[in-house]
């Protein structure tokens, strides 16, 4: 079965719903005799913000360029919306802005709106309500008849955020978006990135500024030479391997191996208080140690996890195989 997707005010296509948004399987680039990407496998369901990170060289950008039918895959298969790499159909829906964009600087950005929506197929009615549609998004409406070429180096990048949301898409693929932007810019981003994620659609965001990923995405993956290093929804990459302390009444001897069980006891302090320190692999364990502590009527003054950031699971992550290639 399929559902109808409308793309603009006059067109009306067919999207597979029982697929994912993106499929990559076995993903790999070879460039002479350096492999860019190796057996990349992972899937986007429709309407998720879903995170693209690694380190530099990682083959994060070629892993778009991919899928965008800028470069070919020396081997493996993708779909996109359902349908196969450079399927017209796929294509029509899909919007994407480019880490390194260089934009017409003689056009203003009315007059570039309007290249991209003729390139888009969109006829002039739709481009004449569209255009000021995505301009008022990315707040650049006051600048619509400057020239691109007087334009910051935030500004660009929201205009080309403007031209990738121009035709409406299903997907979009944003490559460092926020990377030129201020606090306020990088906000705004989120809260546009909030409403794609409202209206169904599905947003494949690449950024060196991980906590701006943290704040937006709904999944991530974290490559590293090529292939996938780790995956998952955000709050449960963050609550792996937590590190929390226990503030207790006194704990029986007896009952420590019982906890060491529950979660990995890194010291013990004995004192007014014991202070039990320990790795856990996540919350459902921490939980599980206040019930053993409650069924034996210790006393818990105080539970304290360790807040991780989406950086700290990157780094400790990549980390160790940058290390071992010195």
């Amino acid at each position: 079965m399929s559902e109808s997707v409308s793309q603009s005010p006059a067109v009306t296509i067919a999207m597979p719903a029982s697929e994912p948004a993106i499929e990559l399987r076995g993903l790999r680039k070879v460039f002479r005799n350096h492999v860019a990407v190796d057996n990349l496998t992972l899937s986007v369901d429709y309407g998720e913000v879903f995170g693209f990170l690694g380190p530099n060289g990682a083959g994060k950008t070629t892993s778009i360029k991919m899928l965008m039918g800028l470069v070919y895959p020396t081997s493996g298969d993708a779909r996109l919306l359902g349908y196969k790499l450079g399927d017209q159909i796929a294509r029509r829906q899909i919007g994407y802005l480019p880490e390194l964009f260089r934009f017409h600087e003689w056009l203003t950005g009315n007059e570039f709106l309007d290249l991209h929506g003729r390139l888009y197929g969109m006829t002039s009615s739709e481009r004449r309500k569209r255009i000021p549609d995505v301009l008022a998004l990315v707040d650049l409406s006051a600048y619509a008849h400057k020239k691109i070429g007087t334009y910051s180096k935030g500004m660009q990048q929201r205009i080309g955020l403007a031209q990738a949301l121009l035709n409406d898409p299903r997907l979009v693929f944003l490559d460092e978006p926020t990377s030129a932007l201020d606090p306020l810019g990088r906000r705004d981003v989120r809260a546009i990135l909030s409403r794609l994620r409202g209206e169904g659609v599905t947003v494949f965001l690449n950024s060196h500024l991980l906590s701006e990923v943290e704040l937006s995405s709904d999944r991530v993956a974290i490559i590293d030479h090529g292939r996938v290093a780790a995956t998952g929804r955000v709050d449960d990459l963050l609550s792996r391997d937590l590190r929390v302390e226990f503030r207790l009444g006194s704990l029986p001897a007896d009952l420590l191996p019982e906890l060491d069980k529950l979660v990995s006891v890194e010291q013990v302090v004995d004192g007014r208080h014991s202070i039990v320190t320990a790795r856990a692999a996540g919350e459902e364990a921490i939980a599980a140690v206040v019930d053993l502590l409650a069924r034996h009527n210790v006393p818990v003054y105080g539970v304290m996890p360790e807040r991780r950031s989406l950086e700290d699971v990157f780094v400790d992550i990549v980390a160790p195989s940058r290390e071992a290639g010195r």
